[in-house]
Parts: structure tokens; C-alpha cells; sequence
């Protein structure tokens, strides 16, 4: 029997400012991340079948808070702060960069991390420093292109085929789908791919209760 979560019953646990002020025992963690208004909030609420699960902000880059939230018992989603929003200040968009690059190399619990670009901006500079500090910190990497309705369908398959051929630099494991919120588009492969990280955990749960 495949493993699957039933994601609708995600909820909320807790914020943190940052990996610091973290519960230090979750179980598995999988990560969502990405610029300020590409989507995330959103891609995050389709999976879940929530509508306000997590609040999409009318003034994008005001979320500065590690958003944690329990899908099953030891399985977690992670919704990190947007970042490279213009109108912020440098010295938070700073701090947002080091509590990124803390929570990436140095979190124990995070299996995989699921990186969510504007299909129309991908592959910005902190986009790709994001990826590679988890490719160098040995984690599998999705990067999902949002608001792929916006563009048409001959579009949008070049625009995958050529993040595609560039993400080839990044090294690491890093696949690269395209994802609609509105429409469903990537949403299955999505689960897919969820349930793939947290596989491992589940079987080595179940043969420690067999032990």
C-alpha cells in the first residue's frame, strides 16, 4: 500500500521568529519557501483543501514569522517568510536571509524543501542562493513554478523546459514542476512528492512499533 497523508488535516501549531525558538522535537519537517507574492500562501491552501489555512497578505513581505503546521502525528509543513520584497527594509530583508540560511543547514527535522517561483520571474538571485544552500545541505529540492494559468499553454511548456535545463546547474537533487493554484495544475504531483519525504519516516515509525 502507497503511504499518503491526509493533508486536510492540517493545522496550525505555532510561529517562531526564528530556528531558535522552534519546538526542537517535530518529528519530520518539510519546508515551503519563496518570494514575496509568488504564491506560496496560496499553493499552500490548495494542498491542504483550506482556504485560510495560512493568511495571504494584501502587503506582501510583512510575514517575517516561521509558521509551523501539523499534518500527522511526527509530519509537519513549515511555511517560511517570503523574501525579496522591494519595499522592505534591507536590514530585515537581512535577517530574513540569515534566519533562512540557519533554518536550511541546520534543522535536523527538514526532509525536503519545496522552493515556489513566479513562473513569469523565476530563477531571481535569492531564489537560486535558496537552492543551493539546500543542495549543499544534501536536501531534495522542488521547485514549483506558480501562477502558471497566467501564461498559455505553449508558454508556460517553454518556460518549464527552460528552468528546467538551468536547474541542471544546481547539482543536488532538484526537480521542477509547473503549479496553478487556481486551476489545480501540479497540485497531484505535489502530494506526490510530499508523501515521498515523509515515506521514510512513516515505515520507520511502523517497524519501531513492531519492535
Amino acid at each position: 500500500m502507497n503511504f499518503a497523508l491526509n493533508y486536510r488535516n492540517t493545522h496550525f501549531i505555532t510561529s517562531a521568529p526564528d530556528i531558535h525558538a522552534l519546538p526542537t522535537d517535530t518529528g519530520i519537517e518539510i519546508a515551503f519557501a519563496g518570494r514575496s507574492n509568488a504564491g506560496k500562501s496560496s499553493s499552500i491552501n490548495r494542498l491542504c483543501d483550506h482556504k485560510s489555512l495560512v493568511k495571504v497578505s494584501k502587503t506582501p513581505g510583512r510575514t517575517q514569522l516561521i509558521n509551523l503546521f501539523k499534518v500527522d502525528e511526527g509530519f509537519h509543513i513549515v511555511d517560511l517568510p517570503g523574501y525579496g520584497f522591494a519595499q522592505v527594509p534591507l536590514k530585515v530583508k537581512l535577517k530574513w536571509q540569515q534566519s533562512l540560511g540557519k533554518y536550511l543547514q541546520k534543522r535536523d527535522q527538514l526532509k525536503g524543501l519545496v522552493v515556489l517561483m513566479d513562473i513569469r520571474h523565476p530563477l531571481k538571485d535569492l531564489d537560486q542562493q535558496l537552492i543551493f544552500w539546500a543542495v549543499n545541505s544534501k536536501l531534495p529540492v522542488l521547485v514549483l513554478l506558480t501562477k502558471c494559468d497566467k501564461l498559455k499553454k505553449g508558454a508556460y511548456k517553454a518556460k518549464l523546459v527552460k528552468v528546467r535545463e538551468a536547474s541542471k546547474d544546481f547539482g543536488g537533487d532538484v526537480e521542477v514542476e509547473l503549479y496553478s493554484s487556481l486551476k489545480g495544475i501540479g497540485v497531484n504531483k505535489l502530494f506526490k512528492k510530499l508523501n515521498g519525504w515523509y515515506s521514510p519516516y512513516h515505515e520507520n515509525s511502523v517497524n519501531t512499533d513492531v519492535k
